[in-house]
């Protein structure tokens, strides 16, 4: 049995949580635990959240942050935390649920059955058979933006925005959270920029290490706090982590 800790950023959440749905979340054969971090809201969702951890039983605790930090630093808090408590592993999940907590078992499965992976990353590709529903001007906008990731730091990632990642818990893990992130919102891409450090001093390739799962389901929720200009400072904010950290040196055996 495999204990995850995942970790739940929110901000002015009080009106969309999905309750319920985390209340009841039962994980099967494995521990699965939540981690709200209430990231300096402006609404009642700290009270809905203490509500939430007082009606689960322990599978869910409160990280509250009194001041706004942006959902980068309630992330990488969150996961410090997180870390604390010894789990086997870790992950960040959007509190609107995009992502549906009956995935979670999927990302395990691949980090059980795949020892070298320390990164799974939920991908949203619209394939027959799958329920992934975006905005068309999202989706349009999140093409050019994964293009312009994936020139920039050389590596063929598709999808590095969605709010669904899980990681393996080793020495790196703490390594990747220690310091603050330059970007408010496109953090995602930046742990990415920071897994060649470590795998430089490994056998395995960086590309081996991270792993894109496709999703089975993804619905675009209302009440998203990204707004279309965003793109434009993301974009801008990806080329500040490409002159920090380079792009990936492809592996010469």
């Amino acid at each position: 049995m495999a204990y995850l800790l995942c970790v739940v950023p929110c901000y002015n959440e009080a009106a969309r949580l999905p309750r319920r749905e985390f209340l009841s979340f039962d994980g099967g054969p494995h521990r699965v635990e939540f981690l709200m971090v209430n990231d300096g809201s402006r609404d009642n969702t700290l009270e809905v959240l203490n509500e939430m951890q007082a009606a689960s039983g322990g599978g869910i605790r409160v990280l509250n942050q009194p001041v706004n930090g942006g959902k980068a630093e309630a992330v990488r808090r969150g996961i410090l935390a997180a870390l604390e408590q010894q789990p086997d592993y870790v992950a960040y999940w959007d509190a609107d649920l995009a992502t549906p907590l009956w995935e979670i078992p999927r990302f395990i499965e691949v980090l059980e059955e795949k020892p070298q992976v320390e990164l799974v990353m939920g991908s949203r590709v619209k394939l027959l058979g799958r329920k992934v529903e975006r905005k068309l001007a999202r989706h349009l906008l999140g093409r050019v933006f994964a293009t312009v990731v994936s020139m920039s730091l050389r590596l063929a990632v598709y999808d590095t925005q969605c709010g669904a990642k899980m990681f393996r818990v080793n020495e790196f893990t703490r390594q990747l959270f220690d310091e603050p992130f330059l970007s408010r919102w496109v953090f995602d891409v930046e742990i990415i920029a920071r897994m060649p450090a470590h795998f430089r001093r490994t056998s395995v390739s960086p590309a081996d290490a991270m792993y894109e799962l496709p999703l089975r389901q993804w619905v675009d929720v209302d009440g998203s706090k990204v707004k279309a200009t965003d793109f434009l400072t993301a974009a801008l904010d990806v080329l500040r982590i490409r002159r920090r950290y380079g792009g990936f040196t492809p592996r010469r055996d």
